[in-house]
C-alpha cells in the first residue's frame, strides 16, 4: 500500500453537541463550506485533484446525491465522488477506499471529506401496502440506531455493558477514565488552543442555514461539559444492574472534517513542501463477536501491526474513538499496556461524536501529537455500529 498525507493539508470544524450551534446547517453543505475555506488558505486548488470520497451517515435531504453534490460546491465537478459510510468507521475507511483506487492507478492526489449532523435526525416513513390497514412502518434514524443494533438485538449501551462484564470493568474505573481523558483534552486548550488551532480555525464563522451571514462564532468545541469528580461519582448506571453511567459514554454531536491523501511522497511534497513526510503504514478492519463493539478495534490492531511487522510497544502515540470509557479500558488491557498512555490532547469521550468526521478528526490530532514530538509510529483504532472496527497505523517522519 503507498498512501501519504501532506502534513497540513487537513482540517476540522470545532464539534457541537447535538442540538447546538450547528443543529441548523445541512451537513453536505457545511462540509463543502469548510472544504472550500481549507483548501484556499492551503493554496490548493481543486484541479489537483483526481479522485475524492465523501462520508456520511445520518441522513440529510437530497443526500442522495451526497458525493457529487459536495465535489460540485467546491468547485471540483470532474470528480465522480462516491459516498461512504461505515458508521463510526467512516473516516478510517474513506482513507481505505482512496488507498484502493490508488492501488488502481486511479490518480496520485485526492480529497477526502465528512460531514455529519447528529441533531434534527429524520423521522422516516416506509410504506407497507400489504400490512394491516397499510400501515406502514417508521424509524428515527438516529435515535433508532443509538437503540438498537437489528442483528445483535441490543442497544449500543447493551455493547458496552458486555464488555465490561466479560472484562470485568467496573464503574469506578470507568469514571477514573472519563477524568483523565477530561485532563487531557484540557491539554489542547491550553495557551488559547495551541493544539487544537493547529489544524482547526482559532475562530469558527458559524453561517446562517443560507451561508449568506454569520449568526455565531465558535472558539473550540462546544457544549462539552466540564467535569465534577463528585457529581459524577453520584451518577449511577443508566442500566439498572450496569456500569456504564452519562458520564462514561460521548455525547452525539454535529461537525465536518477532511483531509489531503496523495499516491506518493513526491505528490504529497508538492502541496507540503518541507513538511514532514507521513505514510500510512496500514489499514485493517475487524468484526467482534455479536453485541462486543467496543471490543472489536483490538483485532483490528492486531492485524495492523501484523502487517506492518510492529509490536505495540514500538507505537509512540495511540488514539482512538471511544464512544465509552469501556472501550479504552479492554484495548488496554488487551495489549497489556496503561490506558493513560493513550488519547494525548483528547479524543472523543470528551470532544464528542458526529460520526462521520470522528475518525478524521483523531487521525488528525494522532499526526499532530507525533509532528510535536519529532516523529514517530501512531496508531488510530475505533470501534462502528454492528461490532466492527477498523485501525490505521502511521509513521511521520523525516521532511521532505
Amino acid at each position: 500500500m503507498s498512501l501519504f498525507i501532506p502534513y497540513g493539508a487537513y482540517w476540522s470544524t470545532p464539534f457541537a453537541r447535538w442540538q447546538g450551534a450547528l443543529a441548523h446547517l445541512h451537513s453536505v453543505e457545511l462540509a463543502a463550506h469548510v472544504t472550500r475555506a481549507a483548501l484556499a488558505e492551503r493554496g490548493i486548488g481543486t484541479e489537483q485533484f483526481d479522485a475524492a470520497c465523501y462520508g456520511w451517515t445520518v441522513i440529510q435531504p437530497e443526500c442522495f446525491y451526497a458525493g457529487p453534490w459536495f465535489t460540485g460546491l467546491i468547485g471540483a465537478g470532474h470528480l465522480p465522488c462516491p459516498t461512504i459510510n461505515q458508521a463510526c468507521a467512516t473516516g478510517p475507511r474513506l482513507l481505505a477506499h482512496i488507498a484502493g483506487e490508488f492501488a488502481r492507478g486511479e490518480g496520485r492526489l485526492a480529497l477526502v471529506a465528512s460531514g455529519d449532523r447528529t441533531s434534527n435526525g429524520a423521522h422516516v416513513y416506509y410504506p407497507a401496502p400489504g400490512a394491516t390497514g397499510g400501515t406502514g412502518r417508521a424509524e428515527d434514524w438516529v435515535l433508532g440506531s443509538f437503540g438498537r443494533d437489528p442483528w445483535a438485538g441490543g442497544a449500543m449501551l447493551e455493547t458496552a455493558e458486555n464488555v465490561a462484564a466479560r472484562v470485568g470493568i467496573e464503574t469506578a474505573e470507568q469514571h477514573e477514565v472519563v477524568l483523565f481523558r477530561a485532563a487531557q483534552y484540557d491539554r489542547a486548550l491550553a495557551e488559547d488552543r495551541a493544539f487544537q488551532r493547529r489544524y482547526m480555525p482559532a475562530q469558527f464563522e458559524v453561517p446562517d442555514a443560507r451561508f449568506r451571514k454569520t449568526v455565531a462564532v465558535l472558539e473550540g468545541d462546544a457544549g462539552v461539559e466540564p467535569v465534577n469528580p463528585d457529581k459524577i461519582a453520584r451518577l449511577v448506571p443508566v442500566r439498572s444492574g450496569g456500569t456504564v453511567t452519562f458520564a462514561g459514554q460521548t455525547h452525539p454531536a454535529d461537525g465536518a472534517a477532511g483531509m489531503v491523501l496523495a499516491a506518493s511522497a513526491a505528490a504529497a511534497a508538492e502541496i507540503a513542501p518541507g513538511g514532514p513526510i507521513i505514510e500510512v503504514l496500514a489499514l485493517t478492519q475487524s468484526r467482534e463477536e455479536k453485541g462486543f463493539m467496543p471490543a472489536a478495534p483490538i483485532a483490528a490492531t492486531r492485524a495492523a501491526l501484523a502487517r506492518a511487522g510492529l509490536e505495540i510497544g514500538q507505537v509512540d502515540a495511540i488514539k482512538s474513538h471511544n464512544p465509552f470509557a469501556v472501550n479504552d479500558i479492554a484495548f488496554a488491557r488487551a495489549f497489556g499496556i496503561d490506558w493513560r498512555q493513550m488519547n494525548n490532547f483528547g479524543s472523543s469521550l470528551i470532544w464528542g461524536h458526529p460520526q462521520g468526521p470522528t475518525g478524521l478528526r483523531g487521525i488528525i490530532e494522532l499526526i499532530e501529537e507525533l509532528e510535536m514530538r519529532g516523529g514517530g509510529i501512531g496508531l488510530f483504532q475505533g470501534c462502528a455500529a454492528g461490532d466492527s472496527a477498523m485501525a490505521v497505523l502511521i509513521r511521520v517522519g523525516d521532511v521532505h
